[in-house]
């Protein structure tokens, strides 16, 4: 390929608004352009990279025995209200507008397909015999991204392989699983990604477990937890610690701290805990917040017989110097919270908000969810549900209960940096950002049962398929690439992904000489199956030379007519651009064959 004859609009400026590296460099580089607020159209060199990626990801699904599909990108919106998510999904479905069609009224783009799968499933999938199965497809998926940004790392249109296993047992649903886990791990591998896999939240997917797999970056959006000994990663949402030791006892340890009687403390307009601490004169370790939030029972869906939603009161219970994880909050609460208003605040405990204590409150809510951090506490300081007081002397037990039917013992707060491993060793939790790139859940019957997806078992019984369900970000893969290698020059791809392996540099086009070599050398190149680039532009040799750093392209080749005077042309690998070697032009072409082939090899059999 000439470059003369391709499109590469490379520029020197940095874009307005981006500052992710990836971004930047992909727009500079020329790799794409935005069309519009998370849209992008994908170049010639950002286009090869993806195909690159997607046939990295289309050869590891196949020998996963995956069997590939297409699934349309138009959805009825019915089956998003079958399974519930046309609600809980609202702010991201894309529907369209029906006021001149009315067809189009009933369809939403489909910012992921587990709806359309499972109807699939639910049409062909009738006996046990037919299971397990394994469906996956290279798909767009569109999501109404509030704030795109960062790229082709947030946006509102993005290429996806999703797959979706189906099951009749869970052992099997497990054995998919791993094997699933296993494909990412060869395909980050082989697109030369430093990935870490990591616990994760189902989320809005629903399902009984998951793992994320992220690549460390400042540019990411997630927070996860690594322990310094690599025994522990888990996403920030996900992420717990090891269970707190419980208060010296006095025997055989440290004498323990007699309990202290409530005492009520003037604390006027001190609501918050960097307000109230230095007046009591206590840490926050020692306060507990008393967090009130209102949530709905029975949330049946329209037309669904049955008792009607109650509203519910219930108050959550944090050490003053950690955060509510509100994933683990609904999780233990068995319902979606939210904080309730000042005035439900204020009805529920007698005083304004920040001033709320549990002491009094189980018989005026429906429940009561204590961070296990809290329930080891002893003489402790919280709200007196009275303004402008609080009370020091609180311990659990005595003052709240820690057990009953309105009880839940839970850790429902977020790790903090230096918080130690869950796994025992006692290894420090750090917390990094990343992007994250793939994600392998197990839905287990949450969608199945939703659209009455059943097949037979070995007795004729129906009973609901078992699904799992396993996703990739292909842009992701290739932002999560650059950030993760780039210098301050431009992007240095890994083999596997980058647009062209090699690039042949001519110094001198004008050079007849020159051109001959550089023309063999390029032709050599093809003829072998090295995907090669041809720099044969009548430019100066700098303006070139910034180019090839920014594009990226593993290796160079720089044929001039000094180096050719010298008995040879130059060899140099992005990684190492100071490292150059001259080679006759044999030698040259031997090399840069070989260390592609090994290179690629490399990158295959790594894991």
């Amino acid at each position: 390929m000439h470059w003369r004859n391709y499109f590469i609009p490379t520029t020197k400026e940095t874009p307005k608004d981006a500052t992710a590296a990836s971004h930047v460099l992909m727009l500079r580089a020329g790799l794409v352009r935005q069309l519009a607020a998370g849209v992008y159209t994908y170049l010639p060199l950002g286009f090869r990279c993806l195909r690159k990626v997607e046939r990295i990801v289309r050869e590891e699904m196949d020998r996963a025995g995956a069997i590939e599909l297409r699934m349309p990108c138009l959805t009825p919106l019915s089956l998003w209200d079958e399974s519930g998510r046309s609600r809980t999904m609202t702010d991201v479905l894309l529907r369209l507008d029906g006021s001149v069609w009315d067809w189009a009224a009933g369809l939403v783009l489909g910012p992921t397909h587990e709806e359309i799968i499972t109807e699939l499933a639910r049409a062909y999938l009738k006996s046990y015999k037919q299971l397990p199965i394994n469906l996956y497809q290279i798909q767009l998926k569109f999501r109404g991204e509030a704030r795109p940004k960062s790229g082709v790392l947030r946006t509102r249109e993005f290429l996806m392989k999703d797959a979706y296993s189906f099951h009749d047992n869970k052992p099997s649903l497990d054995k998919e699983y791993d094997n699933m886990y296993a494909a990412y791990c060869r395909i980050f591998a082989r697109s030369g990604l430093p990935y870490l896999a990591v616990e994760a939240d189902t989320g809005a997917m629903g399902g009984d477990a998951s793992h994320e797999f992220m690549v460390l970056t400042d540019a990411g959006e997630d927070r996860v937890a690594l322990s310094e000994s690599g025994d522990y990663a888990a996403n920030l949402e996900r992420a717990t610690t090891a269970p707190p030791k419980p208060a010296p006892a006095g025997e055989g340890e440290a004498p323990a701290e007699p309990l202290r009687s409530p005492t009520e403390v003037h604390t006027p307009n001190a609501g918050r805990i960097d307000e109230v601490c230095p007046v009591l004169g206590l840490p926050p370790r020692q306060m507990i917040k008393t967090l009130i939030y209102a949530g709905t029972a029975g949330q049946a869906d329209a037309g669904a017989k049955g008792p009607p939603p109650r509203k519910l009161r219930v108050v959550a219970l944090v050490r003053g110097d950690h955060e509510i994880n509100e994933l683990k909050l609904n999780r233990a609460a068995g319902l979606t919270l939210e904080l309730a208003d000042p005035e439900t605040i204020e009805a529920l405990t007698g005083a304004k908000v920040g001033f709320a204590g549990p002491q009094g409150l189980i018989d005026r809510i429906d429940k009561l969810i204590i961070d296990r951090e809290v329930a080891v506490l002893r003489n402790a300081a919280s709200g007196a549900n009275k303004t402008d007081y609080h009370v020091t002397g609180v311990n659990p037990g005595r003052d709240f209960p820690l057990a009953g039917d309105k009880v839940v013992m839970a850790d429902i707060r977020t790790v903090a940096e230096g918080d130690p491993s869950p796994t025992g060793s006692g290894s420090p939790l750090h917390l990094r950002t990343a992007i994250e790139i793939g994600h392998v859940f197990k839905l287990g019957t949450k969608y199945s049962t939703a659209l009455g997806a059943v097949y037979l078992d070995q007795n004729g019984k129906a009973c609901p398929l078992i699904m799992g369900c396993y996703g990739i970000g292909l842009n992701r893969i290739l932002a999560a690439a650059i950030e993760a290698h780039h210098d301050d020059a431009g992007i240095i791809w890994p083999m596997s992904i980058a647009p062209f392996e090699v690039l042949v540099l001519a110094l001198d086009p004008r050079d007849e000489e020159v051109m001959r070599v550089a023309t063999q050398i390029h032709d050599e190149l093809a003829a072998a199956g090295i995907d090669v680039l041809f720099d044969d532009r009548d430019e100066r040799a700098g303006f070139k030379f910034k180019d090839a750093d920014l594009i990226g392209i593993p290796l160079r080749i720089v044929v001039g007519k000094k180096s050719l005077t010298a008995g040879g042309v130059e060899v140099t690998d992005r990684r190492t651009p100071a490292d150059k070697q001259l080679k006759p032009v044999a030698a040259a072409i031997a090399h840069v064959t070989q260390h592609v082939r090994a290179e690629l090899a490399k990158l295959a059999a790594a894991k």
